[in-house]
């Protein structure tokens, strides 16, 4: 029971039910704080204790001072988790592993288990391995089944073994999309303690992306899956209050613009502006002309711009979206009541007051494209052509060479630098999009029309986010120009964006490698990070679904889309985009007759029940896993072994060496690879040992349940540059623990370090860690026996991952680089000051000593990134889990 220092505690009649709710208006100041620090405030009333929760940390956000830097810590309880596969089959074998370990600890193995709602949407898993063809959906389906049929078994005793625990079946969409088509509450109904309440819809989701609820008013952002694991299990989410950057947004979009467009826009405004580990929050007139399904992109790319959340706040658009979907009236209208009640109602009139002001007028954004390696560099489309000859002599010798091929048909013609070769309509970004999909498809129906179709070198695709989408293509006769230009049906789910692309064709794949072409990938994606799209693949964009057809036409990004022909028909006329652009009068009145509400009442009926694919896999029993030793996809993990019940002290860091030193922008994609696993590769040669077949390797991603192929898999990013072995690529360092130090694999390394007791370093640049909240980034650099990161700056999720790992995050001075202070990688390093972590006490710097070859030495204070209370306390426990471990059995 809440401590109710404020007397908040009242009741909300809507329709003649009657919630407890918790009033803010209780708490001075609370009228003046923007939407999201609302929604914080709401979350500490109802869980006040007196002891994580107090009265005074409620009082210090009703006060919330906007200009201040953040640096007063609470205790923030989500709703609920949100997973998916790739993220979630880990947690789920964390939770396995911690209920034996618990019991070897003393405690109750069902005291692991979820106390709030954890729900799992399967999406990471299909693969475009078929495309063009109509029965590609059919059988990437028995190829996923078949490959994770040992995952899936897996998932599905988790559902039964764990309660508040559900899976959403493979084939049914997104996690993100079926997160804002159903599992999204946006006010949250739940019986406590025998009483109906009615609170916020809160939650933490295992993939970065989450923040695409933040478009329905729900306060949400992605973790760590170690952190969602603690989350599940009742610990709070440590956080600092944040400074909120308020978006002002006027004017709407011009014909001819995008959902894409725009978002692309304020990605990079938002980047420019460095809002890392700030809340955004939009505002103003322009908010009422920006449709709930461009929120949601916008919310969606949060991630790419690195601000914790991207929030609009809840008006008439947020209940008539709930209204499209299919959503119950009762719930719709506790939503409208709940909002007006608290002061989370819109009003555009009011202007609220935030930490830093940014605005966009909507009339301004123009058609873009971003890449060829970040999403926030963003291209004006008009200037697509000339930004691409600036770039691809950086990724090829011979920027001007033409490889013929022919194709298995028979087709010749010359492929080229800058050859499309993927074309992917994919992604959450942008399939949750109904402007932009059926853009999409009229674009392709306008073309088809023209006698256009697609370059035969470009592997095309469509994996929308929701079944609801073809449904819709299908009752608006589109679904057949789709098909005519190869965009079939491959899978829903999270294909190329996730680097599920699948094999390019296979003449296409051989001249790439063999002439070493630079070809371009163009997908509706949100991330396009060096090595995530294809391992063919040099320069990947994103850019509208439209776009992605127009591309897919064109067969080059060598190519003015506004001024030069697409393509020419089969009379050889030229054919120009905007001879087949539809305008968006078209788009929405199609939009308006096709999409109805019993749609995704019809998809979301039964969305936990699943195929008879689904339902007829055998399921293990019991409330405790049995293991397989022979598994090559679900193995118990390490991190309990001989785990005391109290933690030792951490001590200071003598002798270290550098595993990695790495320049700007490391994404956990470098970090940790979620695509193709390379068959010379020791996670390759690991699989081929245990009897693996090179064409059931599936991926990275799929194989997180086991711990063995992920160590290997390591800063194994095809792309990856370590200096301290120049002239490689890949995942490949120096081992200083043999004379002359050889160049070999960074897993190989780390074994010979780990025999000798050598803890490792990795030294790196600005932006470290950033992209996709992938555990495994800092699981992996744990378990090779990293035990320090130095970088210039971080991204949030990934700092906070580490320190959940009992890694350490140290921040160079400001100013201050290895390169600036002479430090080439070969030098042994100390930390001194780790110590007094154990006193309670969190040093603002740590003194780093880093010796020489020659005996001279490079000192230095670097900055101690544990930023708050909680965090130290998962440090000093040796990890997230560990802290975690420990409270449950003693409880």
């Amino acid at each position: 029971m809440s401590v109710n220092s404020f007397g908040a505690r009242s009741s909300l009649d809507v329709n003649g039910t009657s919630y407890e709710i918790f009033r803010l208006d209780a708490v001075e100041g609370s009228a003046k704080l923007p939407f999201s620090l609302k929604v914080l405030l709401e979350n500490l009333l109802r869980t006040e204790d007196g002891a994580n929760i107090t009265k005074a940390d409620i009082e210090f956000l009703g006060n919330w001072d906007p200009s201040a830097e953040p640096d007063h810590e609470i205790q923030f309880t989500p709703a609920r988790v949100i997973m998916q596969d790739f993220t979630g089959v880990p947690c789920v074998v964390d939770l396995a592993t911690m209920r034996e370990a618990v019991v070897a600890l003393g405690g109750d193995p069902d005291k692991v288990n979820p106390l709030s709602p954890a729900e799992m949407v399967i999406d990471h898993s299909v693969i475009a391995e078929v495309f063009g063809v109509a029965s590609a959906f059919q059988q990437n389906t028995d190829i996923e089944y078949q490959r994770n049929r040992e995952r899936y078994q897996f998932l599905r005793w988790g559902q039964t073994a764990f309660d508040n625990f559900k899976v959403v079946p493979p084939g049914t969409g997104i996690v993100h999309q079926v997160n804002i088509e159903h599992l999204a509450r946006v006010i949250f109904p739940r019986t406590v303690d025998g009483v109906l309440q009615a609170y916020p819809d809160t939650c933490v989701g295992t993939d970065s992306h989450t923040t695409m609820v933040n478009g329905l008013g729900v306060v949400g952002w992605g973790v760590g899956g170690i952190e969602a694991e603690a989350a599940m299990l009742g610990q709070p989410v440590s956080m600092l209050i944040p400074r909120v950057v308020g978006f002002k947004l006027k004017g709407k979009l011009n014909e001819g613009t995008t959902a894409t467009d725009l978002v692309l826009t304020i990605t990079e405004m938002l980047r420019a502006h460095k809002v890392v580990g700030k809340f955004v929050e939009f505002y103003g007139e322009g908010v009422a002309q920006v449709p709930l399904a461009n929120r949601a992109t916008i919310g969606n790319m949060s991630p790419e711009y690195g601000s914790t959340i991207a929030i609009f706040p809840i008006d008439d658009k947020t209940t008539d979206y709930m209204r499209l979907t299919g959503r119950d009236e009762e719930q719709i209208a506790l939503v409208e009541a709940y909002a007006k009640a608290q002061g989370l109602w819109h009003d555009p009139s009011v202007e609220p007051v935030f930490s830093e002001y940014i605005e966009l007028d909507l009339s301004t954004v123009v058609p873009s494209i971003a890449g060829p390696k970040r999403p926030q560099d963003r291209i004006k489309l008009v200037d697509a052509k000339t930004n691409f000859a600036e770039n691809v002599p950086l990724y090829t010798s011979d920027p001007a060479k033409v490889v013929p091929v022919t194709l298995a048909d028979g087709s010749s013609f010359g492929l080229t630098n800058g050859a499309v070769t993927v074309a992917s309509i994919t992604s959450c970004t942008n399939t949750s999009n109904p402007s932009v999909m059926i853009g999409a498809a009229l674009l392709a129906k306008n073309a088809v029309e023209k006698g256009l179709t697609r370059k035969p070198w470009v592997k095309t695709s469509l994996a929308p986010g929701s079944q609801v989408v073809t449904d819709y293509y299908e009752k608006a006769g589109l679904t057949q120009y789709l098909d005519a230009l190869g965009f079939n049906l491959v899978g829903y789910g999270c294909v190329t964006c996730i680097g599920n692309t699948g094999p390019l064709i296979p003449e296409i794949s051989k001249a790439v490698n063999d002439e070493d072409l630079a070809v371009a990938a163009v997908l509706s994606g949100n991330r396009n990070f060096e090595g995530r799209i294809s391992p063919d693949v040099k320069m990947n964009y994103l850019a509208s679904p439209m776009l992605v057809i127009a591309y897919a036409l064109a067969g080059t990004m060598d190519i003015d889309l506004l001024t030069d022909p697409i393509a020419q028909n089969d009379a050889g006329e030229d054919v120009f985009l905007k001879d087949i652009w539809p305008s968006q009068d078209e788009i929405e009145t199609v939009v308006g007759s096709s999409i109805s509400a019993d749609m995704f009442s019809s998809r979301y009926a039964d969305v936990f029940t699943g195929d008879e694919r689904w339902r007829s896999l055998p399921t293990p029993e019991g409330n405790t896993f049995e293991w397989d030793d022979a598994s090559t996809y679900v193995r118990k993990g390490p991190y309990f072994d001989g785990m005391p019940a109290e933690p030792a002290p951490v001590e200071d860091i003598a002798g270290a060496r550098v595993l990695l030193k790495l320049g700007d922008s490391v994404t956990t994609d470098h970090i940790s690879p979620a695509g193709n696993i390379k068959a010379d590769s020791p996670a390759g040669r690991y699989l081929s040992e245990h009897g693996v077949e090179r064409r059931d390797f599936n991926s990275y991603g799929s194989r997180r349940g086991n711990h063995e192929v992920m160590i290997r898999g390591t800063f194994a990013n095809i792309r990856l540059r370590n200096q301290i072995a120049p002239g490689t690529e890949g995942g490949f360092t120096r081992d200083f623990t043999v004379a002359d130090a050889p160049v070999t694999t960074v897993y190989e390394a780390s074994v010979n370090y780990a025999e000798q007791g050598t803890p490792l370093v990795v030294l790196s640049g600005k932006e470290y860690g950033s992209g996709s909240s992938r555990d495994w980034a800092a699981k992996g650099t744990a378990l090779l026996g990293v035990r320090v990161v130095i970088a210039e700056s971080y991204e949030r999720i990934h700092r906070s991952n580490l320190i959940g790992m009992g890694v350490l995050p140290l921040q160079f001075p400001e100013g201050q680089t290895a390169d600036s202070l002479g430090l080439s990688g070969e030098e042994t390093f100390s930390v001194s000051g780790v110590t007094a972590l154990n006193d309670g006490i969190t040093p603002k710097t740590m003194q780093v000593t880093a010796v020489r070859a020659d005996g001279t030495e490079v000192v230095f204070d670097a900055v101690v990134r544990i930023d708050t209370p909680g965090e130290r306390g998962y440090y000093v426990n040796g990890g997230i889990m560990q802290y975690v471990l420990r409270q449950l059995a003693k409880a």
